[in-house]
Protein backbone atom coordinates (compact mmCIF):
# COMPACT_ATOMS: atom_id res chain seq x y z
CA UNK A 1 0.00 0.00 0.00
CA UNK A 2 1.79 3.52 -1.26
CA UNK A 3 1.77 6.84 0.90
CA UNK A 4 0.10 9.85 0.15
CA UNK A 5 3.04 12.54 -1.17
CA UNK A 6 3.15 15.31 0.73
CA UNK A 7 4.77 18.82 0.19
CA UNK A 8 7.44 19.01 3.45
CA UNK A 9 8.09 22.81 2.57
CA UNK A 10 4.85 24.02 3.05
CA UNK A 11 3.46 21.44 5.91
CA UNK A 12 0.30 20.61 3.63
CA UNK A 13 0.06 17.76 1.05
CA UNK A 14 1.03 18.21 -2.08
CA UNK A 15 -2.79 18.48 -4.02
CA UNK A 16 -6.21 17.93 -2.73
CA UNK A 17 -9.32 19.48 -4.23
CA UNK A 18 -7.41 20.05 -7.29
CA UNK A 19 -5.70 23.17 -5.93
CA UNK A 20 -2.05 23.89 -5.66
CA UNK A 21 -0.23 22.90 -2.61
CA UNK A 22 -0.81 25.52 1.02
CA UNK A 23 2.61 27.88 -0.07
CA UNK A 24 3.01 27.20 -3.39
CA UNK A 25 5.56 29.50 -4.80
CA UNK A 26 6.97 30.43 -1.41
CA UNK A 27 9.03 27.45 -1.50
CA UNK A 28 12.60 26.70 -2.82
CA UNK A 29 12.94 25.82 -6.41
CA UNK A 30 11.87 22.32 -7.79
CA UNK A 31 15.78 21.28 -7.85
CA UNK A 32 16.19 22.01 -4.46
CA UNK A 33 13.55 19.23 -3.43
CA UNK A 34 13.11 15.83 -3.78
CA UNK A 35 11.10 13.43 -2.86
CA UNK A 36 11.65 10.99 0.11
CA UNK A 37 10.21 8.22 1.36
CA UNK A 38 10.37 7.61 5.24
CA UNK A 39 9.47 4.47 6.91
CA UNK A 40 8.76 5.82 10.57
CA UNK A 41 6.79 3.36 12.67
CA UNK A 42 6.59 0.73 10.40
CA UNK A 43 4.41 3.45 8.22
CA UNK A 44 5.83 4.85 4.78
CA UNK A 45 5.63 8.51 4.06
CA UNK A 46 6.81 10.05 0.93
CA UNK A 47 6.97 13.65 0.88
CA UNK A 48 8.58 16.20 -1.39
CA UNK A 49 11.77 17.40 1.05
CA UNK A 50 13.60 20.58 0.86
CA UNK A 51 17.22 19.52 0.78
CA UNK A 52 17.99 21.88 3.99
CA UNK A 53 15.66 20.29 6.04
CA UNK A 54 16.84 18.05 8.89
CA UNK A 55 14.43 15.33 10.02
CA UNK A 56 13.54 16.39 13.10
CA UNK A 57 11.23 19.12 11.99
CA UNK A 58 10.34 17.06 9.27
CA UNK A 59 9.08 14.50 12.04
CA UNK A 60 7.76 17.38 14.09
CA UNK A 61 6.28 19.77 11.39
CA UNK A 62 4.64 17.34 8.55
CA UNK A 63 4.11 13.75 10.75
CA UNK A 64 3.04 15.49 13.75
CA UNK A 65 5.22 12.98 15.94
CA UNK A 66 6.28 15.97 18.34
CA UNK A 67 7.79 13.26 20.95
CA UNK A 68 11.37 13.93 19.63
CA UNK A 69 12.34 17.46 20.90
CA UNK A 70 14.39 20.07 19.87
CA UNK A 71 16.63 21.15 22.79
CA UNK A 72 20.01 22.70 21.17
CA UNK A 73 19.56 21.99 17.76
CA UNK A 74 23.16 21.07 17.51
CA UNK A 75 23.27 17.49 18.17
CA UNK A 76 24.76 18.10 21.82
CA UNK A 77 22.16 17.38 23.97
CA UNK A 78 20.37 14.18 22.92
CA UNK A 79 16.70 15.47 23.26
CA UNK A 80 16.30 14.73 19.25
CA UNK A 81 17.41 11.06 19.48
CA UNK A 82 15.59 8.49 17.45
CA UNK A 83 16.20 5.08 16.25
CA UNK A 84 17.68 5.01 12.43
CA UNK A 85 17.67 1.71 10.85
CA UNK A 86 17.91 0.27 14.22
CA UNK A 87 21.08 2.95 15.69
CA UNK A 88 20.05 6.09 17.57
CA UNK A 89 20.53 9.07 15.92
CA UNK A 90 20.19 12.64 16.76
CA UNK A 91 17.48 13.75 14.40
CA UNK A 92 18.51 17.18 14.82
CA UNK A 93 21.95 16.78 12.26
CA UNK A 94 20.19 14.19 9.97
CA UNK A 95 19.32 15.67 6.56
CA UNK A 96 15.83 13.91 5.74
CA UNK A 97 16.77 13.67 1.79
CA UNK A 98 19.68 11.63 3.11
CA UNK A 99 17.09 8.50 4.43
CA UNK A 100 15.46 7.76 1.88
CA UNK A 101 14.06 4.24 2.53
CA UNK A 102 15.34 4.30 5.87
CA UNK A 103 13.21 2.81 9.06
CA UNK A 104 12.98 5.61 11.51
CA UNK A 105 11.71 4.72 15.11
CA UNK A 106 10.44 7.71 17.06
CA UNK A 107 9.28 7.48 20.79
CA UNK A 108 5.65 7.17 19.10
CA UNK A 109 6.19 4.02 17.90
CA UNK A 110 9.39 1.94 20.32
CA UNK A 111 6.44 -0.07 21.81
CA UNK A 112 5.08 -1.28 18.92
CA UNK A 113 1.62 -1.09 17.71
CA UNK A 114 0.05 -3.05 21.58
CA UNK A 115 -1.44 -1.22 23.99
CA UNK A 116 1.95 -2.29 26.36
CA UNK A 117 4.55 0.23 27.04
CA UNK A 118 7.97 -0.76 26.05
CA UNK A 119 9.83 -1.79 29.02
CA UNK A 120 12.24 0.98 29.32
CA UNK A 121 9.32 3.43 28.99
CA UNK A 122 7.52 1.13 31.49
CA UNK A 123 11.09 1.19 34.18
CA UNK A 124 11.15 5.10 33.48
CA UNK A 125 7.49 5.55 35.11
CA UNK A 126 8.41 2.79 37.85
CA UNK A 127 11.79 4.31 39.01
CA UNK A 128 10.33 8.22 38.38
CA UNK A 129 13.29 8.75 36.16
CA UNK A 130 12.24 11.97 35.10
CA UNK A 131 11.09 15.28 36.30
CA UNK A 132 10.12 17.77 33.28
CA UNK A 133 9.99 15.10 31.20
CA UNK A 134 11.66 17.15 28.09
CA UNK A 135 14.66 15.12 27.75
CA UNK A 136 12.84 11.44 28.52
CA UNK A 137 11.46 10.59 24.71
CA UNK A 138 15.32 11.10 23.96
CA UNK A 139 17.23 9.41 27.29
CA UNK A 140 14.84 6.46 26.27
CA UNK A 141 15.31 6.07 22.68
CA UNK A 142 19.05 6.40 23.22
CA UNK A 143 18.76 3.83 25.87
CA UNK A 144 16.94 1.59 23.45
CA UNK A 145 20.29 1.97 21.10
CA UNK A 146 22.90 1.57 23.68
CA UNK A 147 21.13 -1.57 25.00
CA UNK A 148 21.02 -3.51 21.31
CA UNK A 149 24.82 -1.85 21.38
CA UNK A 150 25.79 -3.79 24.40
CA UNK A 151 23.79 -6.82 23.18
CA UNK A 152 25.50 -6.75 20.08
CA UNK A 153 29.03 -6.74 21.66
CA UNK A 154 30.44 -3.21 21.04
CA UNK A 155 32.36 -1.85 23.40
CA UNK A 156 32.22 1.59 24.99
CA UNK A 157 35.25 3.22 26.69
CA UNK A 158 34.38 1.52 29.74
CA UNK A 159 34.23 -1.91 29.17
CA UNK A 160 36.89 -4.11 30.11
CA UNK A 161 39.42 -4.95 27.44
CA UNK A 162 39.67 -8.96 29.07
CA UNK A 163 35.63 -8.77 27.74
CA UNK A 164 36.01 -11.08 24.42
CA UNK A 165 35.71 -9.91 21.34
CA UNK A 166 32.04 -10.16 20.32
CA UNK A 167 30.45 -11.34 23.34
CA UNK A 168 27.44 -8.98 25.20
CA UNK A 169 28.45 -6.33 27.11
CA UNK A 170 27.11 -6.35 30.72
CA UNK A 171 25.24 -3.02 31.46
CA UNK A 172 26.74 -1.97 34.88
CA UNK A 173 26.37 1.68 35.85
CA UNK A 174 29.46 3.25 34.70
CA UNK A 175 28.39 1.58 31.13
CA UNK A 176 24.96 3.15 30.92
CA UNK A 177 26.51 6.18 32.61
CA UNK A 178 28.91 6.09 29.73
CA UNK A 179 27.09 5.18 26.66
CA UNK A 180 24.29 7.75 27.56
CA UNK A 181 26.44 10.69 28.33
CA UNK A 182 25.25 11.98 25.36
CA UNK A 183 22.24 12.88 26.38
CA UNK A 184 21.50 15.34 29.06
CA UNK A 185 18.84 16.11 31.44
CA UNK A 186 18.43 19.79 32.85
CA UNK A 187 16.46 18.47 36.04
CA UNK A 188 19.44 16.15 37.08
CA UNK A 189 17.15 12.57 37.05
CA UNK A 190 20.48 10.47 36.23
CA UNK A 191 20.91 8.22 39.41
CA UNK A 192 16.96 7.90 38.32
CA UNK A 193 17.62 7.07 34.58
CA UNK A 194 20.64 4.43 35.15
CA UNK A 195 18.37 2.56 37.55
CA UNK A 196 15.61 2.64 34.81
CA UNK A 197 18.27 1.08 32.29
CA UNK A 198 19.32 -1.54 34.52
CA UNK A 199 16.35 -2.83 34.92
CA UNK A 200 15.05 -2.87 31.54
CA UNK A 201 18.25 -4.73 30.64
CA UNK A 202 17.50 -7.26 33.41
CA UNK A 203 20.44 -6.49 35.64
CA UNK A 204 20.02 -7.72 38.99
CA UNK A 205 21.45 -5.30 42.58
CA UNK A 206 25.11 -6.58 42.06
CA UNK A 207 25.26 -5.16 38.38
CA UNK A 208 25.58 -9.10 36.93
CA UNK A 209 23.66 -9.12 33.59
CA UNK A 210 20.95 -11.51 33.89
CA UNK A 211 19.42 -10.88 30.35
CA UNK A 212 20.00 -7.59 27.34
CA UNK A 213 16.89 -6.53 26.11
CA UNK A 214 17.74 -6.21 22.35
Amino acid sequence: MGSDMHDSTSGGPSGGGGGAPRGAGAGPPPEHRSATTLRVNGKPHTLLVDHRRVLLDVLREDLDLTGSKKGCDHGQCGACTVLVDGRRMNSCLLLAVSLDGSEITTIEGLAGDGEELHPLQRAFLDRDAFQCGYCTPGQICSAAGAMSEAAAGHPSHVTDPALPSGRPVPLDRAEIRERLSGNLCRCGAYPRIVEAVRDAAGQDAAGRTEGVIQ
